[in-house]
């Protein structure tokens, strides 16, 4: 099937820089986590902005209905991460999204970090949604990564100038993005279903 055989291609030949986005996906997120653990006021800064903009009672109004909740998490990681986070940033300026990502996922390891026990209990069933959709993350990186070096330069793609490079980037861009997509979609049901039903079983044993 070419919607999945055409992205593991892309993967495969590019493998190095995908290795390299993971180790730097991860390991930034755990070094936010690193900081919000030794620095607990940044931990509560978050929170408190959190629950000042309204994030936190949305979150808990969703837990009664977790289909709607899976859907609000899927729309949020679209439209916040993969385009205003990752793809829009790479179309305005090389390798823009990469930026923009690293200071996202170490402000969201600082949010995640375990600071008290609620946060540390939480984290359990949370860790496997953070896999799922890092992994989806990661290879929207790999298509900013692709796209900015087709754009600086074309000639890696066989590309006449930069304006064919750009447009080459994109579309193996849009190649990456379908496997990211079914990955946001199993992300963001499993989160949804995780704190509505195993968060609560943690907390009563």
């Amino acid at each position: 099937m070419r919607v999945l055989r055409t992205p593991f291609h892309i993967i495969r030949t590019e493998l190095r820089p995908y290795l390299l986005l993971n180790a730097m996906a991860y390991g930034l997120l755990l070094l936010g986590v690193a900081l919000g653990m030794l620095f607990p006021g940044l931990n509560a800064a978050l929170s408190n902005s959190m629950d000042a903009g309204g994030t936190t009672d949305l979150v808990v109004s969703l837990l009664a209905t977790p289909w709607l909740f899976a859907l609000t998490i899927f729309f949020v990681n679209i439209v916040k991460v993969a385009l205003a986070s990752i793809l829009l940033p790479s179309m305005i300026v090389p390798f823009g999204g990469l930026a923009v990502f690293a200071y996202f996922t170490v402000e969201t390891g600082i949010t995640l970090a375990p600071v008290d026990h609620a946060a540390a209990m939480t984290l359990i069933p949370h860790s496997l949604t953070m896999l799922i959709e890092f992994q989806a993350y990661i290879l929207l990186l790999l298509g900013s990564f692709i796209l900015g070096r087709c754009w600086l330069k074309p000639g890696t793609v066989d590309a006449a100038n930069r304006r064919w490079g750009y447009l080459r980037g994109l579309q193996r861009f849009g190649w990456l993005a379908l496997p990211a997509l079914m990955l946001l979609i199993i992300g963001a049901v499993y989160e949804a279903f995780s704190l509505t039903y195993l968060v609560p079983l943690l907390f009563a044993s």
